[in-house]
């Protein structure tokens, strides 16, 4: 693998296209929040979709996302304990986009506030991979 330049031994594991895109994904779910607490009538849909570009980002900031979602998924199927701590942290947010799509009152104050938690996490994985503060 090719080591980042910077120097920081946290970013050697990424490419710069997947910096790239998980800052940007991280971005995009910020503004989506901001965007469905300032309409609240589109709120629904804007969580959603912050909440999965939130969930992209983690994915980004960690190598390819459809490989990391692979995992998740199946470790989320086989239904054991998960020992590996990051993997359990995986499938808890994945629980969490899971409830935030099946939930019918997205605009409600106690899943606005799981979501900014969610982003919040997702910004410090993120910060953490790519090596610069995403606030």
């Amino acid at each position: 693998m090719q080591r980042a330049r910077g120097g920081n031994p946290n970013t050697s594991m990424i490419s710069d296209y997947q910096k790239g895109w998980a800052s940007r994904y991280l971005r995009e779910a910020k503004a989506e929040l901001t965007a469905a607490q300032k309409t609240p009538y589109m709120a629904s849909s804007l969580i959603l979709e912050a909440v999965r570009k939130a969930q992209i980002a983690i994915y980004y900031s960690l190598g390819e996302p459809a490989f990391v979602e692979t995992i998740v998924h199946e470790a989320m199927h086989k239904n054991r304990i998960i020992e590996d701590p990051v993997l359990r942290c995986l499938v808890e947010i994945e629980r969490t986009v899971q409830q935030v799509a099946q939930t019918s009152e997205l605009g409600h104050e106690s899943i606005m506030q799981q979501v900014e938690e969610l982003i919040q996490i997702a910004s410090d994985i993120v910060e953490l991979f790519v090596g610069k503060e995403t606030n």
